[in-house]
């Protein structure tokens, strides 16, 4: 439990920490047994409950930014009252409290597109949706591997049935594919966390900060093959190259709200590699200091390179948005595995803007396609290719109809934004990755960059400029060269969640100085990796004076 405090208000806040966790997992369980006739009941409560973990979630930031000082018991909530490292830990800081709100404002926005008709493709939608949010605020709190590997499941679980949800031949055998690699995913998790259990005696993060250092090389060996095995199951989840092999394909089939909170799975990849590199690997591990650190880097770029060679030769807007999410995935490993310490900031605001990027782009792409014939695409391409359009026009300065102007310009911000242009947060998410990597003075700007550092920087840009050419074509095709002319029938409670998560991007843009200032803390705290294993290690028992 919380530690501190004996004031009302300080034990209200004792229990803060779990909340996000215990009330999706209450909410799923209350929800099983109502009747799938009664959907829109389900969903409304389902709804109650997202929205109250974003609350919930952005009071947690607010703590989290106002330093350790404030937040009861340092941000260390101890189940059954066991301190670390022999109790579960769930552990509150900047980066925690971060995803949490990212996860939650996605599942706010895949919730309400999903009322629209989605939930009724299946049975127990917003049980399972509940579970995989559970799921997901679990493996982002925790302090321990062996918590991580329950809630890892629960998530994987939970999106095993999301993905399938709505059956049909193409998303049953994505669906498949799915589940037989995450699967062998958390085998390989299981092997991992064993051989550093077996070595360390010990699966708490902050103790293994504090103990790696120290193990024998003979020890040393078994632990670094550990994590090697565990990194693997997170580089699955991460997609990268060459073992991404099942995204695109799986995201694509899965329906526009499962496809828009699943933006947020690979990032739980992400943010524990992220998490175990720098507490666990960072400067303080002696002779494993910075171990897996070239394979991140030329991974990462891998995996940019065949993501933007995947962008370029989609040409289905749902397999584009599948090797965004690759290309996303392998800036951010790559700027991990470089090591300068000052593209961490700009890395977890790129993490923020292209989430939520990619996240709209999947839940605007139905809206778009929805009023297209099934063959306009092949007859496009085959017209084009041949150079067979008709150069009569029977209609000059034809009015656009306002959905279609509305999906478009939706569809014009989602390019801009994966394309990283100027003023929105994708520019300036990669202006500071690029900032970062050549922050040293410029005396000695030569001796800190590498030729790595150079490649990286010219796939950023080509990557960009290959999701810039992918998004014109497809938008020229949609929008201004369509043979088919049918306005899709759109709702507000579908496009709204769109508006809202670009609105957020912008938001994000406007406020880039605060938001990077808060990435800057967030970094400076990874990069002090002991400082939160004492915090969580030295954390007193609830009661103890």
């Amino acid at each position: 439990m919380w530690t501190e405090g004996s004031s009302a208000v300080t034990d209200w806040l004792h229990h803060l920490l779990i909340l996000p966790i215990l009330l999706p997992l209450a909410v799923a369980a209350v929800l099983i047994p109502i009747n799938e006739r009664d959907r829109t009941v389900k969903g409304a409560i389902g709804f109650g409950s997202t929205l109250v973990v974003f609350i919930l979630s952005m009071i947690l930031m607010r703590l989290a930014a106002s330093g350790t000082a404030s937040l009861p018991g340092s941000g260390v909530y101890q189940l059954g009252n066991w301190p670390a490292p022999f109790g579960i830990v769930l552990v509150l800081d900047r980066l925690s409290a971060l995803m949490l709100c990212l996860t939650s404002g996605l599942a706010l926005a895949a919730q309400a597109y999903s009322m629209a008709r989605w939930h009724t493709a299946g049975h127990h939608f917003h049980s399972l949706f509940q579970l995989l949010l559970a799921g997901l605020n679990g493996a982002f709190l925790t302090g321990d591997l062996f918590n991580l590997f329950v809630f890892f499941e629960m998530m994987l679980a939970a999106s095993y049935g999301l993905l399938l949800h709505g059956s049909g031949p193409i998303r049953v055998k994505a669906g498949l594919h799915y589940v037989a690699v995450n699967l062998a995913a958390s085998s390989l998790f299981l092997i991992g966390v064993s051989l550093i259990y077996g070595t360390t005696g010990t699966l708490n993060m902050a103790d293994l900060a504090t103990k790696i250092a120290a193990i024998d090389a003979q020890d040393r060996t078994f632990v670094e093959m550990g994590a090697a095995i565990l990194g693997v199951a997170f580089l699955v989840k991460a997609g990268m190259w060459p073992l991404s092999f099942w995204l695109p394909t799986a995201y694509a089939a899965a329906t526009p709200p499962v496809a828009g909170f699943f933006a947020i799975l690979t990032k739980v990849g992400i943010y524990v590699i992220m998490r175990l590199h720098l507490l666990v690997f960072g400067t303080t591990a002696g002779a494993s200091s910075g171990f897996g650190q070239d394979w991140l880097v030329t991974g990462g770029m891998l995996t940019i390179a065949f993501g933007a060679i995947g962008v370029l030769a989609s040409q289905a807007m749902g397999r584009l948005a599948g090797y965004s999410v690759l290309v996303s995935s392998g800036t951010l490993l790559a700027a991990i595995g470089l090591g300068h310490g000052g593209m961490l900031a700009g890395a977890l605001f790129y993490l923020v803007s292209s989430t939520l990027t990619i996240a709209a782009f999947f839940l605007l792409i139905e809206l778009v396609e929805r009023g297209r014939d099934a063959g306009a695409d092949v007859l496009a391409v085959t017209m084009e290719a041949y150079g067979d359009f008709d150069e009569e026009e029977e209609e000059v300065g034809v009015a656009i109809p306002g959905t279609m102007a509305v999906l478009g310009l939706c569809f014009c911000l989602c390019a801009l934004l994966l394309a990283g242009l100027p003023p929105f947060s994708g520019f300036i998410a990669k202006f500071a990755l690029i900032s970062g990597l050549f922050d040293a003075p410029a005396a000695d700007l030569a001796a800190a960059t590498s030729v790595a550092d150079w490649i990286y920087v010219a796939l950023l840009i080509l990557s960009g400029l290959a999701a810039m050419i992918a998004m014109n074509r497809i938008g020229i095709r949609t929008f201004w060269a369509s043979i088919e002319g049918t306005i899709p029938r759109v709702v507000v409670i579908e496009i709204t969640p769109v508006i809202v998560l670009l609105a957020a991007c912008i938001f994000l843009s406007l406020q880039a100085g605060p938001a990077m200032r808060y990435m800057q803390a967030t970094a400076d705290d990874l990069l002090a990796p002991l400082t939160l294993s004492d915090r969580v290690l030295s954390a007193p028992r609830a009661g103890s004076n």
